[in-house]
């Protein structure tokens, strides 16, 4: 994972790119781009498609494997089950999409309209947006540098045509690299509500989970909170509870407590997940009562209040 160097100076600095302590970072050309340099005309662009926009939230992990992207999904599909809510899923994994698998569009293209990129629906307030929409086979490898990634990313933002949309949740990679500097800087100026952080129990995940919190505070980006994955496993039929990843260091509750920084709660291992996202379908039809399910609404509905606070008084849609 490429890491933000401990004494970075954030993207926001005018130092940013060019401190001392930003010589061998992978991000540096980024930074420096923006520091002192005309601004980038496509963050206003941004900022004016992202007015029917009216909540954004990141969801990023410090290491792959710990259910992000099936987070992020069942994320949208929690908020969409209220047909009066309109929900956007954007997947800036571009190395690793996995989205299109998980929400059952595998296959599915993307088209252009006079008002740009069109998103592949899945219901009718629930659209999804993924580069694996536009490769010629879910097996492709996609070999790009940090620049035509930062490109895509931008596209993206700037060109889709989500209409008038109550929430985008914007899937990341893993770690904190060009694709989080790119998705910070493109839409600080139109207000991130926050980032949701997806981590397991064990200490190994939790030291990465810390830098990622690091990472944001840097940049600025508040945290809505920490969700601890695969907390515990709960078998379908006795319904007994086991610690298949033992919180050695006390797990997510501690990390937060000493951070300062919301649990938004812990969702245990149901192998109906995995079977729900390899079929493409809700984790939510398949087991709505199980304790998983219970976990991921009672998150849901936190996020959804924590989203409610941060928004500016006065609007219906937010604007910078």
């Amino acid at each position: 994972m490429e890491e933000v160097p401990h004494d970075c100076p954030g993207t926001g600095s005018a130092q940013a790119g060019r401190g001392a302590s930003c010589q061998g970072c992978p991000n540096q050309r980024l930074c420096a781009s923006g520091a002192g340099a005309a601004p980038d005309p496509a963050i206003e662009e941004i900022k004016e498609k992202m007015k029917s926009v009216k909540h954004k939230i990141l969801v990023l992990s410090g290491k792959g494997g710990v259910g992000k992207s099936t987070f992020s999904a069942h994320l949208a599909h929690g908020l969409a089950a209220d047909e009066n809510t309109q929900v956007a899923l954007l997947d800036i994994d571009i190395c690793g999409p996995s989205i299109p698998k998980i929400m059952g569009l595998e296959g599915e293209q993307v088209h252009q309209s006079g008002s740009g990129w069109s998103p592949v629906f899945l219901e009718d307030n629930l659209g999804v947006m993924s580069v694996g929409f536009l490769l010629s086979s879910p097996d492709d490898a996609v070999i790009w540098r940090g620049p035509k990634k930062n490109g895509m990313i931008k596209q993206f933002l700037r060109d889709v045509d989500w209409g008038e949309v109550d929430y985008l949740i914007v899937d990341t990679p893993p770690g904190t690299s060009d694709e989080h500097l790119s998705a910070v800087q493109y839409l600080a100026a139109a207000h991130i509500d926050g980032a949701v952080i997806i981590t397991t129990p064990q200490e190994c995940q939790l030291q990465d989970v810390r830098k990622e919190i690091s990472f944001c505070r840097k940049v600025k980006l508040p945290v809505l909170g920490v969700v601890e994955n695969m907390s515990s496993f709960v078998c379908p039929r006795c319904q007994k509870e086991s610690q298949i990843f033992p919180p050695t260091t006390g797990g997510a509750e501690v990390m937060c407590q000493d951070l300062q920084v919301p649990l938004l709660g812990r969702v245990p291992l149901d192998p109906r997940i995995g079977k729900s996202c390899d079929k493409g379908q809700s984790f939510f039809v398949e087991a709505p009562d199980s304790p998983a399910a219970l976990a991921y609404r009672s998150i849901i509905q936190r996020i959804q209040d924590f989203c409610s606070l941060r928004q500016p008084k006065g609007e219906d849609r937010v604007s910078a």
